[in-house]
């Protein structure tokens, strides 16, 4: 049901047998509970035991990115995520748009730029000789020219946006090709779509054949609970899976860990990271004032409204739904939120003074 490939399917069942079959049930565990952890464990080691991170050099030397992946596959989103994510650990990523063959590709990323303070890379006059077709010369001389400019304003890494198709064509891979071998980057990321399943597969094989990856992005992977596109590229490819893309947001960008996501998987959760996410959204010092508040009958009207917005930072009622024990299977655009929408549009009609009179709370 998941579209997991056939092969990774029959792989996991013969094993997880053989182990169930000689596993010593202990007494104080209810066997069905010791079946579930067998198959946790080899969703686990299937998903790659643990996570992988990305192969930067030091501060000191420009780290070359290279983003690859078929059009609509959410790459150039992808990159602006990651750029969001380096910048926030304290890097100074740049961003490079070598995308010259899709309409308005380096306009997209130099939005996404501005969004996040990223500073980006492009060429006019490689776009206008491109014409929306596939130049290798072309691609390697904007890509050339963003490792330049990163070297005189002492900005690392590099994350460079390439050219996609809506298929694997000869082209394509020979503009991938050129620009791989001139900038020699330490990771070569495919970027793909959770919702294409084994196809996901078909496609890491292509482009790791021709280009040798180095690891994957999965984009789309709130829409794609039962994993199967990660088990099938992991086990297939080989390939580690280092980021999920969990929403249209920049910050629903996460490392892949995967004793959580096989806890996902089976519908168990994923307590570690709700709570990574909410110490993300909610300062300690301003909840222990909340708390103090609530303690002390001073929770005012503006205190709920910014308890409404903290809880809209953390994501869509879906990805947080997927992360509690027990929640996975519940279809989030079923539940009525309209009680807490005209909650928050009632409070924003107040003036400031009437949200602070703590004793107008009912």
């Amino acid at each position: 049901e998941a579209d997991v490939n056939l092969r990774v399917v029959r792989r996991f069942v013969n094993s997880t047998i053989e182990e169930a079959k000689g596993e010593k049930v202990l007494k104080a565990v209810d066997p069905g509970q010791q079946f579930v952890k067998i198959i946790n464990d080899k969703i686990i080691a299937m998903l790659g035991d643990k996570k992988t991170d990305l192969a930067l050099k030091g501060p000191d030397t420009q780290s070359v990115i290279l983003m690859l992946g078929l059009q609509g596959a959410g790459k150039t989103t992808a990159a602006h995520k990651l750029a969001a994510k380096l910048k926030k650990e304290g890097r100074r990523p740049l961003l490079v748009a070598c995308d010259l063959v899709r309409p308005a590709a380096v306009e997209q990323l130099c939005v996404l730029g501005q969004k996040i303070d990223v500073p980006v890379y492009k060429d006019d006059a490689a776009v206008a000789d491109a014409a929306g077709k596939a130049s290798p010369k072309i691609a390697v001389r904007v890509a050339k020219g963003g490792l330049d400019y990163a070297k005189r304003n002492g900005l690392d890494p590099v994350i460079i946006d390439t050219a996609g198709r809506l298929q694997i064509d000869g082209d394509m891979m020979e503009e991938l090709v050129a620009v791989k071998k001139e900038m020699n980057p330490v990771e070569t990321i495919l970027v793909a779509d959770s919702m294409t399943g084994q196809n996901a597969v078909d496609i890491a094989k292509s482009f790791d054949e021709q280009l040798g990856l180095t690891g994957v992005i999965l984009t789309k992977f709130d829409s794609d609970a039962r994993g199967g596109a990660a088990l099938s590229l992991k086990t297939i490819t080989g390939k580690p899976i280092l980021f999920i893309g969990t929403g249209e947001k920049t910050e629903d960008f996460e490392i892949f860990h995967p004793e959580r996501i096989a806890s996902r998987i089976l519908g168990m959760g994923d307590i570690v990271s709700l709570v990574e996410k909410a110490q993300e959204t909610v300062d300690a010092e301003e909840a222990l004032k909340m708390q103090k508040k609530m303690q002390r009958n001073e929770f005012t009207l503006q205190d709920m409204l910014e308890q409404f917005q903290s809880v809209k930072k953390m994501g869509s009622m879906q990805s947080l739904l997927e992360m509690m024990p027990g929640m996975s299977g519940i279809d989030a655009s079923q539940m009525d939120m309209s009680g807490m929408k005209r909650q928050e549009a009632i409070i924003q009609s107040m003036t400031y003074k009437e949200r602070m009179n703590h004793l107008n709370f009912p």
